[in-house]
């Protein structure tokens, strides 16, 4: 039998049993579809951290009060154990490392923001004007040199607080302090769990006044480049160790460690996902399987007759599979579309998750229905050829 001829038979049989058809063909594309989507919801996350972190800045070296490798936060201080603070004296010690572009001592806080009887709970960040470079943020009006009683707001709250466009000069009180407008940050967006839009940034000095503390919630120090992170890593470990009477009691983290860690476990998420939903591919195989066992009784005359005309057993096999084929083939396109259409509502849903399916997933969720598919014809293609000839015209 030409491969034509097999293909136009195979098909003829399919459409005569629609139904049947259809159903396997579903299977086939909700298993293709979820391996699409599935994968596209991993990489997606993935990639938002990876974006998220980059956002924080370039070759960048972060010192956190604690070590992390010992206690920890919680658990240290359950046990009554208090890390050393970090101080200004710290931060400026850090800054004159060799290796050390810029540096930023921060501290973060809640006040209410108010000005010509308007009344808001904000954000603040006390820090010195390398912060802006270092988090790549942009004034769009105004500037900032870190000069007392001077801050920066977001530009959602240059807009609520001074609608007329008029906010650089104006006076504010932030807590129980009075400020001047110096500048207004350029619209960012959401950055690491909270708005840029929606910050005020004032001097490191004036934030522990404000806040009634002398100690920094972190140190942000960005390296000449990134041959020099690691380097800078150790002599700020070595320093701070020096200036806290030999303890090591800081946890210094670079940006390209965490961004390393968070890659591996998304991407381990992306392939666990990936397997749990290829499973179900194996069940639409299990299907295809037990439906053409039941085609073979069925079709006992039909295969007789085929045998009792000529037609070897090679070609009652290539019958089979291509039927196999050709539903695999339907599946795995209604997969591969039904997969990219339910990306698209997810990233339409969630702009900011880039939920775009990778390659390597589409390809290979197509690749596994066809070779599951194929796989599961096997056996009913083997059955039906060793079927008697006289004995399946007979009906028996």
């Amino acid at each position: 039998m030409k491969l034509r001829d097999t293909l136009t038979l195979s098909l003829a049989s399919i459409a005569s049993t629609r139904t049947r058809s259809l159903l396997i063909v579903l299977a086939m594309a909700l298993g293709v579809g979820a391996v699409v989507v599935l994968t596209a919801l991993g990489d997606g996350a993935r990639r938002y951290v990876v974006n998220q972190f980059s956002s924080l800045g370039t070759n960048l070296v972060i010192v956190l009060p604690g070590r992390a490798e010992t206690t920890g936060g919680l658990v240290g201080a359950s046990l009554g154990q208090t890390p050393r603070d970090l101080t200004l004296d710290d931060a400026q010690a850090v800054g004159l490392l060799p290796g050390v572009r810029r540096y930023a001592p921060l501290n973060v806080g809640i006040a209410e923001l108010a000005s010509g009887g308007r009344l808001r709970e904000v954000t603040v960040l006390g820090s010195n004007a390398d912060l802006l470079p270092i988090r790549h943020m942009a004034l769009a009006h105004g500037r900032f040199n870190g000069t007392t009683a001077q801050v920066v707001i977001g530009s959602a709250l240059a807009r609520d607080f001074f609608p007329q466009g008029d906010a650089i000069g104006q006076r504010v009180r932030l807590g129980d302090r009075r400020f001047r407008v110096s500048g207004v940050l350029s619209k960012q967006g959401e950055s690491m769990g909270f708005n840029t839009d929606e910050i005020v940034i004032v001097p490191v000095d004036d934030a522990q006044a404000l806040f009634n503390t002398e100690t920094l919630f972190r140190i942000l120090v960005e390296a000449n480049s990134r041959s020099a992170i690691e380097p800078l890593k150790q002599a700020m470990s070595h320093v701070l160790k020096q200036r806290h009477d030999g303890e090591e009691d800081v946890t210094v983290i670079t940006q390209d460690a965490v961004l390393a860690t968070f890659d591996r476990i998304l991407s381990a998420l992306t392939l666990a996902v990936a397997g749990i939903a290829a499973i179900s591919l194996a069940v639409a195989g299990i299907l295809v399987m037990n439906v053409m066992l039941v085609a073979v009784t069925q079709r006992t005359s039909e295969i007789g007759l085929l045998k009792a005309i000529g037609a070897p057993a090679a070609d009652i096999r290539h019958l089979f599979l291509a039927e196999a084929l050709w539903l695999s083939i339907a599946g795995g396109a209604l997969g591969f579309a039904l997969g990219h259409l339910g990306s698209w509502a997810i990233r339409l849903a969630y702009p900011t998750l880039p939920a775009w399916p990778p390659t390597w997933a589409s390809v290979a969720g197509i690749a596994t229905a066809l070779i599951t598919g194929i796989v599961a014809s096997l056996l009913p293609a083997a059955r039906a050829a060793r079927l008697d000839p006289v004995r399946a015209l007979s009906g028996k």
